[in-house]
């Protein structure tokens, strides 16, 4: 329904498109009087009354603004019914009655366009600034007072007659000269750029106000001629009404304008105010004219006064932005380092302490960082309440929080694992606590020394923790290993041994020697979820049972995971089964792709199992077990890592000599490392 109305809309548009364009070459050219009769009697008025009915229909028809088109409509087609029985009636009397029933139908259009242009305005202006509004507000009265200072008077110097003719006369000055300022307004406020069905509406707007404007004018002194521009202003203007109701969406105002257009608008109507002012004192106008112009002048002050007000909440708010972190709403760094200067300065004391999240990383691995972003807002909000009242929380960046406490009295150790507590939270698999360090401020003097030494106490500390929950966990998953298969206890502890000399020899860090080790010791821990019969078994294994072993290293990591103080070495885990060449498991990694402690670890597995005795195959001689890691270098074992495995059983076996022959490599790398 809606686009067949559509449709019929736009056809009866271009019908009346091309009837004004028959009326704008007839009063150009001025062709036969029976053409022009024929324009005036049988298409001038009936096209404004179509227009009008026109624009009331998208208000029938459309579900939005049918109250603010259908009032603009109604208002066109009394208009058009005034002019109508005007020409059928009055146009040829010589001495036609003033007023008449024509100027009822006209005066009536004003209300209903009043009532339908603010309803308009409404519906598609929200959320405008108040400079914008006053802006519209200067522009009408400006206008105004310039349309009152020539127009209405002269109109006022020619009225005479009854009281209903002048009352008659005076109303149509003022209710042309409202619109046209209601019609300026809209144009102010939506910045001097309405859009397509603004700026059609505003333009019909100001033809018919500004036509009849002139029609005033020149019939007050005695010049007007009918059937020429003015006449064409009328019907011009209803056209581009109609044609505005049917414009597709409801576009608002668009302000995305340059500050200086915006500026320019308030500082030019208030000049035509004063214009008028300064006019006044050469050529007297009407008292109306000057009370008007005085008003918008105050308004441009008061504009002034709102712009000013309006920069200096932007300043402050971009002022407070620049110091607030947007995920949190904490402070930020450059506020944390702003108000520890502030606080060292004033001697008063306090403390800073700094926070570093343990477990955040591996959360936002696991849930996304969405959830890990929604988990540091948690966070900084609840140290936000902790410090209420008595200091400040900071979030530095990442996972890092500060405070600055400078509240009652209480013990430092007190406030700071409070502090912690407060950016601690737990769920089902995950666990993120807060690692810190503190620093009372009398023992720092500047913002950078009280910085170092929190993130070394920090540090000291999380290194402490991570040591102590390591060493912890790792004793316990061993235990439970060599409880549960013994022979594999001892071989860990073999495999680990070996993993620490090789990853020496291969001049890695410390943390990376230390790393390599721990996930030596820890690389069969999957393997308590392996049966015992699969474990045991004196022959080859089947298909099913290999997939069934292969799973262990995938089932390690996951317990490793479980346990955060463990969780950087799960990946290592993961990987101590796959081949230099990609065909080991679980992923099918190849060369550079495997990590290096996993080779490692996958070359000394490998050395130590083929020297201790399994229940499918004897233990091979060291040289032979030797050999074995030669042949299979460049395919199932990183060269690099079996030249230094190689070099270390030299200087472990020249360091052995003097042991009994057939010693195994095993326990002389055990010695070495002892």
């Amino acid at each position: 329904m809606g686009h067949v109305a559509e449709r019929l809309a736009r056809a009866a548009l271009l019908l009346l498109t091309l009837a004004v364009a028959a009326c704008a070459i007839q009063f150009t050219l001025h062709l036969a009087v029976s053409v022009q009769d024929l324009l005036e009697r049988w298409i001038y008025e009936p096209t404004v009354i179509a227009a009008g009915l026109v624009c009331m229909a998208r208000g029938f028809v459309g579900r939005t603004e049918r109250a603010a088109w259908s009032l603009i409509g109604l208002g066109v087609v009394l208009w058009g019914v005034g002019d109508t029985i005007w020409t059928l009636v009055y146009a040829d009397d010589a001495s036609p009655p003033y007023p008449c029933i024509s100027d009822v139908f006209w005066l009536a259009l004003y209300p209903p366009v009043y009532v339908g242009f603010l309803l308009l305005l409404r519906s598609r202006a929200g959320g405008l600034r108040r400079s914008l509004w006053l802006d519209g507000v200067i522009a009408g009265i400006a206008v105004a007072s310039v349309g009152t200072a020539f127009v209405f008077h002269v109109v006022l110097d020619a009225t005479d007659g009854s009281k209903a003719a002048v009352a008659t006369n005076l109303s149509y000055p003022l209710a042309d000269l409202t619109l046209i300022a209601l019609v300026v307004w809209v144009l102010a406020i939506s910045g001097w750029r309405p859009g397509r069905s603004w700026g059609l509406i505003a333009a019909g707007l100001l033809v018919f106000s500004v036509s009849d404007c002139l029609y005033l004018f020149q019939t007050a002194l005695g010049t007007y001629v009918a059937g020429n521009s003015t006449d064409l202003g009328w019907v011009a203007g209803a056209l581009f009404i109609a044609w505005a109701a049917w414009q597709p969406g409801q576009e608002g105002t668009d302000r995305s304008q340059a500050a200086w257009v915006l500026l320019l608008a308030p500082v030019g109507f208030g000049f035509v105010a004063l214009g008028v002012q300064v006019y006044d004192h050469f050529e007297r106008v009407d008292s109306l004219s000057l009370v008007l112009s005085a008003a918008a002048l105050a308004a441009v002050i008061a504009r002034m006064a709102i712009a000013f007000t309006e920069n200096m909440r932007m300043l402050a708010r971009s002022r407070s932005e620049a110091r607030t972190d947007a995920l949190t709403g904490l402070g930020n760094r450059r506020k944390l380092l702003h108000d520890l200067e502030l606080a060292l300065a004033s001697g008063s004391g306090g403390l800073f302490a700094l926070f570093d999240l343990n477990g955040f990383k591996q959360y936002n691995d696991t849930f996304g960082h969405p959830a890990g972003d929604a988990l540091l807002a948690r966070l900084g909000a609840s140290l936000g309440r902790y410090v209420a009242g008595a200091g400040k929380a900071y979030r530095m960046g990442g996972d890092e929080f500060c405070l600055i406490w400078s509240g009652r009295h209480v013990a430092p150790a007190t406030v700071v694992e409070g502090a912690a507590a407060a950016l601690g939270e737990r769920g089902e698999g995950f666990a993120v606590t807060a690692a810190y360090g503190g620093v009372v401020l009398d023992e720092a003097e500047t913002s950078s020394e009280a910085l170092r030494l929190a993130d070394q106490r920090m540090y000291e500390r999380k290194q402490g923790s991570r040591t102590s929950a390591s060493e912890q966990s790792t004793g316990v998953l061993l235990q439970a290993l060599a409880e549960r298969h013994p022979s594999l206890g001892e071989h860990v502890h073999g495999v680990a041994d070996l993993a620490r000399l090789v990853a020496e020899e291969l001049g890695l860090s410390p943390d990376e020697v230390a790393r390599a080790q721990l996930a030596a010791a820890l690389h069969d821990v999957g393997k308590m979820a392996v049966p015992d019969a699969i474990l045991d078994k004196p022959g080859p294994l089947s298909k099913t049972e290999w997939a069934f072993l292969h799973r262990h290293t995938v089932i390690g990591e996951r317990i490793l995971h479980a346990a955060p103080a463990l969780s950087y070495v799960a990946s290592i885990v993961r990987s101590t089964h796959e081949r230099f060449d990609g065909a080991g498991y679980p992923d099918g990694l190849s060369g550079a792709a495997i990590p290096l402690a996993s080779r490692i670890v996958f070359v000394c597995d490998a050395f130590d199992a083929m020297t201790s005795v399994r229940p499918y195959a004897g233990a091979l001689p060291l040289d032979d077990a030797l050999d074995e890691l030669r042949r299979c270098a460049g395919t199932q074992f990183d060269p690099r890592v079996v030249e230094a495995f190689v070099s270390v059983y030299g200087a472990v076996t020249a360091r052995s000599a003097a042991t009994a022959a057939g010693a195994s490599f095993l326990r002389a790398g055990a010695a070495l490392a002892g």
